[in-house]
């Protein structure tokens, strides 16, 4: 008769931990893996040290009253943040107006609607438009959408304008939304769905009544990196609302202005030597000040997005 052996706690725990060569491996991946990401960290806190104290002094050498000018002409000494602020304001806003309803539009119908098959194949190519390279969308929002779009319905007389370069920078916004609210509403179990159609509630009802209240932080959170997304945005809106030196301040939309990410642009390319008029101020230097603001800016959209989403998300 054979005889049962009874493991014994340390031959258990010795099974469980591995052997050591084993453990080797994973003590090296661990610490490979933790200096990734104290580098990376450390990265990002020196680049926000640098923008920092480049900031600090550049306006220690500056005038406040020249960021309060009233125009954006940085090789005039007139540094008015207000200016960008409105211009980066407006673009940012058109471009949330109209890749919004697309961007859900298209998420109800990849959820909801669309067969299996179908959504397989629309979901990727709705993601391409993400891969277009930005500077063919300012290209065709230069010659395609504001001669068309902008000045024959609403009658545009410049070839620069604001909202063609928020229609441009919406096309590049509308899969982003599109793609993560689409995530949060195929996420909803489908139990609840069924439960709604048990009781005789139309697709349309059970789309906008259950599953888009149940996703609701998944889209939330959506649309902030849409707006993270339009307000990072820099190509399409130099060349499709005018990449000059100057802005000014205005809520037109039928005008050229500047937004904080064109301005920087703008003003970064072989201008790392140019002096303000009448002063030896370099004005180079705002651009650490606009890229601080920037990373700001960032910053709080997604302490905003993070609060919000832990404050409505539901567990199912």
């Amino acid at each position: 008769m054979a005889t049962v052996t009874t493991p014994t706690r340390e031959g258990i725990l010795s099974s469980l931990v591995g052997s050591s060569r084993r453990r080797r491996k994973e003590r090296v991946i661990h610490w490979v893996m933790g200096g990734a990401a104290g580098l990376s960290i450390i990265i990002s806190v020196g680049i926000v040290l640098a923008l920092l104290f480049r900031a600090v002094a550049f306006l220690s050498e500056v005038e406040l009253g020249a960021l309060w000018s009233g125009t954006w002409r940085p090789r005039q000494g007139e540094f008015d943040l207000v200016s960008l602020f409105l211009g980066s304001f407006v673009v940012t806003m058109i471009a949330m107006v109209v890749a919004t309803p697309l961007g859900l539009g298209a998420a109800m119908y990849l959820s909801e609607y669309a067969r299996p098959r179908a959504r397989r194949i629309l979901k990727p190519i709705l993601e391409t438009l993400a891969g277009i390279p930005s500077v063919v969308i300012g290209f065709f929002a230069l010659t395609v959408v504001n001669p068309i779009v902008v000045q024959d319905l609403f009658g545009a007389t410049s070839a620069f304008t604001m909202m063609a370069a928020g229609i441009g920078v919406a096309i590049l916004t509308v899969p982003l939304i599109a793609s993560v609210a689409e995530d949060a509403m195929f996420a909803v179990p489908g139990a609840l769905r069924e439960a709604a159609y048990g009781i005789g509630a139309r697709r349309r009802t059970v789309t906008l009544q259950v599953v888009f209240p149940a996703a609701i932080s998944g889209i939330v959170a959506a649309l902030i990196l849409g707006i993270s997304r339009a307000l990072g945005e820099t190509m399409v809106v130099a060349i499709a609302a005018g990449a000059v030196g100057n802005a000014s301040r205005t809520l037109n939309p039928l005008e050229p202005n500047q937004t904080l990410t064109a301005a920087i642009a703008s003003l970064a390319i072989g201008s790392d030597q140019v002096k303000t008029r009448g002063s030896g101020l370099n004005a180079f230097e705002v651009l650490f000040l606009l890229g601080l603001i920037l990373f700001v800016s960032t910053l709080a959209l997604n302490v905003v997005s993070e609060r919000f989403v832990r404050r409505v998300r539901r567990n199912f």
